[in-house]
């Protein structure tokens, strides 16, 4: 056996430990760090080739392993914007020079710009509502966008869609002259006003006139309220926004044909009001509206769902989706490369990054208001430090040895 050998294999014994030191010292560090993941060190033989009688020693190789899959605890907080992973998956975060990242490490807060930053500094990456409803890119990281949520920011969205229900009387008497020719001293049945709101955000008054024309026979007008003649109201400057006619069958429910009109609203959008709920039965007249759209309003206070949906909720009491923030997976989570900052980069063990929605199949729900815990065990991590200080302790006996029995072999020479 070599000397020389025995003295490299103590060396090598003693850096596998040091490693092994070096690893605990971080995850005690680490152990309040949210979302951070324990690393350990592996080690495996380095046996050189022997021949006949003589033995080489060779030593020992160290492996860092990162347990990126063993998941820490979750506690509450009081911030919306503070995120954790119920499950499998990591967000997607970027950093200032705009290099994609992985983390569970979700301590989001608002930054000057309103971009949600963690602690480490890294922003979070989600897709926007601006263009439709998102889908995620499931090979890459394109189309994501930093979240970035200002409270100054104001909306107004033009009125598209709405729903008029109620009754007409069935023993109302017929008109001659309806509201659709617009005529001075033209009759009507029955009479509504609703508020839409054009493409800024200003309220429109709308007059809709329901008018018995015949049996089980009514039409529909729509009028600019502005438009009509004082002391009139007909008629009205510019005519009708649109008119329409609908029939009821004996037993007072709406026939097929028209079930709907749709009018442009004045410095607005085309907005399609639905008279599905309207009947004509031996009562009075009855009315309820609902139209979407909205004035002017800042965001008053945001809220994220579990499926990473973030929400703005207005100071009308509207709610308008801004992004969605999807999850990140590899096929080997273990293989991802640490880097500072507790994210992580894939390597070509772990796999490629895909990327979907909470929920969708292995992926985890999005939590709001909790944070991941660090999986690092404090107990299990002294007796790490004991048995690796007993063990460097002992490689340096060896190392102490070979070099006694070195000085011995050169003494023979005296």
């Amino acid at each position: 056996m070599s000397l020389y050998g025995m003295m490299r294999t103590g060396v090598s014994g003693m850096n596998a430990q040091a490693n092994r030191l070096s690893a605990v010292a971080d995850n005690i560090a680490n152990s309040d760090t949210t979302g951070y993941k324990r690393s350990s060190v592996e080690f495996s033989s380095l046996v050189m080739s022997n021949t006949g009688g003589a033995y080489n020693s060779g030593g020992v190789n160290s492996t860092i392993r990162t347990a990126v899959t063993d998941r820490g605890d979750l506690r509450g907080t009081s911030s919306v914007s503070d995120l954790a992973i119920r499950g499998d998956g990591f967000f997607v975060v970027q950093d200032s020079g705009g290099t994609p990242f992985l983390t569970r490490a979700g301590s989001f807060v608002p930054d000057a710009q309103g971009r949600l930053v963690n602690a480490a500094g890294f922003q979070l990456m989600a897709y926007s509502y601006a263009n439709g409803t998102p889908a995620p890119t499931v090979n890459g990281f394109q189309g994501l966008v930093p979240v970035q949520i200002t409270s100054g920011d104001m909306t107004a969205t033009p009125s598209t869609t709405g729903t008029f229900s109620g009754n007409l009387p069935s023993g109302a008497t017929v008109v001659a002259t309806p509201p659709s020719g617009n005529a001075a001293g033209a009759q009507y049945t029955n009479k509504s006003s609703m508020v839409v709101y054009d493409k800024l955000g200003n309220k429109v008054m709308v007059d809709v006139y329901f008018t018995k024309t015949g049996a089980g026979a009514w039409e529909v007008s729509v009028f600019d309220q502005s438009k009509a003649t004082a002391g009139g109201p007909f008629p009205y400057t510019g005519g009708a926004l649109q008119t329409a006619n609908i029939t009821f069958d004996a037993n007072g429910k709406l026939t097929g044909g028209t079930d709907s009109i749709t009018f442009t609203v004045p410095g607005g959008n085309p907005l399609k009001l639905d008279l599905k709920g309207l009947s004509q039965l031996g009562t009075g007249y009855t009315a309820t509206a609902q139209v979407n759209g909205n004035g002017p309003s800042s965001i008053e206070k945001v809220s994220i769902g579990k499926d990473g949906t973030i929400y703005a909720q207005y100071a009308d009491g509207s709610t308008k989706p801004l992004y969605k923030i999807p999850l990140a997976t590899v096929p080997s989570p273990d293989r991802l490369v640490q880097q500072s900052g507790n994210v992580f980069t894939q390597s070509p063990d772990s796999g490629d990054v895909r990327i979907g929605f909470a929920g969708d199949g292995k992926l985890g729900d999005i939590m709001s208001g909790n944070l991941e815990n660090s999986n690092v065990d404090i107990a299990e991590e002294l007796t790490n430090m004991i048995s690796s200080q007993r063990s460097y302790t002992a490689n340096s006996k060896v190392f102490q040895t070979g070099s006694e029995l070195m000085d011995i072999l050169v003494n023979l020479k005296r």
